[in-house]
C-alpha cells in the first residue's frame, strides 16, 4: 500500500457521443466487456498498483454510478485510513454548484486532498478502457525529479489531430504542447494520466482559479501553461493497451476487441485483476438448439439461438432460431424467437419481439444526430420494447423507454430513429 499517493478519478463527463448510452447515466457508469463497467478499470488499476486512497469525482447523472461504486468493497476500498471517497459538486453562499472543468473539480476538493496530506496526487479520467500499473508511473515520475508527469501513448501520425501532442527532448521533459495538431511534431499522445507533486499542484489549481480567461481545464490550461513556463515536466511513455471508448463505434470496436483469439486487453490475468459489483446469478445455459462460437457470454444468460463474435452480458436471454452476430447485448436483454442481429448494441432490459431483424439494408446518414450516429451499428435503448417482425436497419436508433405503439410503421429504413 502506497500511503503517499492519493488518486484523484474524474467521473463526471456526460460523454454526448455515445448518444442513448449515455442519455440517463455517465459515460464511466456504461457497461464494458460482458459484466463490467467502464470505470471499473480505473478503481482496479488502483488497487492492483497499492493504491488505496482514491476519490471519485462525480457530477453528470451519478446515481447509477454512486451505487455501483457504494463504499468500495468490491475492488477492496472498504477500508479504514484509506478507501475510496465519492466527491460530488455541491452549493456555495454565492450559489455556484457544479464543476467548471477537470481542473476546476480538483480545486473544489482541496479540501479533501489536505486531509490526505499526500506526496503526490495521481489524476486519471474515469471512462477509459486500459490496465497500468501506476506505480511504473510514479517511479519514473520521481526518478526525473519532476514536479509533474503525463502519461502518453505513440499513435499513427494520422490519428495525431485527435489528441493533445506531446513534443519531448532526449531527457522525456516535455518542452511544446499541441492540442489536435494539423501537423504533428510527435506522436505521443496524452493520455489524461498524470501525476503531481502535491504542494506544487496545490499552489498551480489556486492560480487557475483567479484566472478568470481559463476553461480551468488540465489538458486546455493547466498542461500548456506549465510546459509554457518550462515547469519540470515529463512524459511517461507508455505501450500497454489504452482506448477512449468516447463513440459508438470505439466503443462496439473495442468490446469485440475481447473477444480476438489474443485480445490486447486480458481480462483473465490472474497477476491483474478487474473488479467489479454485479449481481449473483446462476450459470449461463446453452439450450440444445443453441451455436455459439468466439464469444463471451455472462452468467445468467439463456442461450437456445446461434451467437457468433458478439458479448452477452449478465442475464441475457435469446429465443430459438435467433441469430446474433458482431453484436453487444447488454444486461437484462431479452430476444425472441427467430430474431436476426448484426452489428449492434442492444442496451440494458430491452425486449426485441420474435421475428426481428435488426442490422439490414445498406448505410444511409443519420437523420437525427449524425455526429453521434455515423456506423453501421444500430443501436437500441435503455428498456425498449421492440414489437415482433419489426426491421430495423443499419445505423438506427431506438430511444430509451421506446414501447412498441411509438410508431404505426416498424419497418425502419437505414439511418432513421423512433421515438
Amino acid at each position: 500500500m502506497h500511503s503517499s499517493i492519493v488518486a484523484m478519478v474524474l467521473a463526471g463527463g456526460q460523454g454526448t457521443r455515445l448518444g442513448v448510452l449515455t442519455e440517463d447515466i455517465a459515460k464511466p457508469a456504461v457497461p464494458f466487456g460482458g459484466k463490467y463497467r467502464i470505470i471499473d478499470f480505473a478503481l482496479s488499476n488502483c488497487v492492483n498498483s497499492g493504491i488505496y486512497k482514491v476519490g471519485v469525482l462525480t457530477q453528470y447523472k451519478p446515481h447509477k454510478l454512486n451505487a455501483h461504486i457504494g463504499i468500495g468493497r468490491p475492488w477492496d476500498l472498504d477500508r479504514k485510513g484509506g478507501g475510496v471517497t465519492v466527491l460530488q459538486p455541491y452549493t456555495y453562499e454565492s450559489g455556484k454548484a457544479w464543476f467548471k472543468g477537470t481542473a476546476d473539480a480538483i480545486y473544489e476538493n482541496l479540501d479533501f486532498l489536505d486531509e490526505a496530506n499526500p506526496k503526490y496526487v495521481l489524476i486519471l479520467s474515469g471512462d477509459h478502457i486500459y490496465g497500468m500499473d501506476y506505480m511504473d508511473m510514479l517511479n519514473f515520475h520521481i526518478s526525473k525529479h519532476a514536479k509533474a508527469s503525463c502519461a502518453c501513448m505513440n499513435v499513427p501520425l494520422n490519428e495525431t489531430f485527435r489528441f493533445g501532442i506531446m513534443v519531448t527532448d532526449i531527457s522525456k521533459r516535455i518542452v511544446e504542447f499541441q492540442e489536435k495538431p494539423q501537423q504533428a511534431k510527435s506522436t505521443l499522445a496524452s493520455l489524461g494520466i498524470y501525476i503531481f507533486n502535491w504542494d506544487f499542484l496545490r499552489e498551480v489549481l489556486i492560480q487557475d482559479a483567479k484566472d478568470e480567461s481559463s476553461s480551468h481545464d488540465f489538458g486546455k490550461d493547466i498542461i500548456p501553461k506549465m510546459v509554457g513556463e518550462k515547469d519540470d515536466i515529463f512524459a511517461f511513455e507508455y505501450d500497454g493497451y489504452w482506448r477512449d471508448v468516447g463513440t459508438i463505434y470505439s466503443y462496439w470496436e473495442s468490446n469485440l476487441e475481447l473477444i480476438q483469439s489474443i485480445p490486447q486487453l486480458n481480462l483473465y490475468n490472474n497477476s491483474w485483476r478487474f473488479y467489479t459489483r454485479t449481481e449473483e446469478m446462476p450459470p449461463a445455459y446453452f439450450g440444445k438448439e443453441s451455436v455459439c462460437t468466439n464469444s463471451l457470454v455472462s452468467e445468467g444468460c439463456e442461450i437456445h439461438g446461434v451467437l457468433n463474435k458478439s458479448i452477452l452480458f449478465q442475464g441475457v436471454q435469446v429465443g430459438k432460431g435467433s441469430l446474433i452476430q458482431d453484436s453487444i447485448i447488454l444486461t437484462g436483454a431479452t430476444i425472441g424467437d427467430g430474431v436476426e442481429i448484426s452489428n449492434a448494441i442492444i442496451a440494458e432490459n430491452a425486449q426485441i419481439g420474435s421475428g426481428t431483424k435488426i442490422g439490414v439494408g445498406e448505410y444511409a446518414e443519420n437523420e437525427e444526430n449524425p455526429g453521434v450516429y455515423n456506423s453501421n451499428i444500430s443501436v437500441i435503448g435503455y428498456h425498449a420494447i421492440i414489437p415482433e417482425n419489426a426491421t430495423i436497419s443499419k445505423n438506427c436508433v431506438v430511444h430509451n423507454g421506446v414501447k412498441e405503439n411509438a410508431t404505426d410503421n416498424w419497418q425502419v429504413p437505414s439511418g432513421k430513429c423512433v421515438r
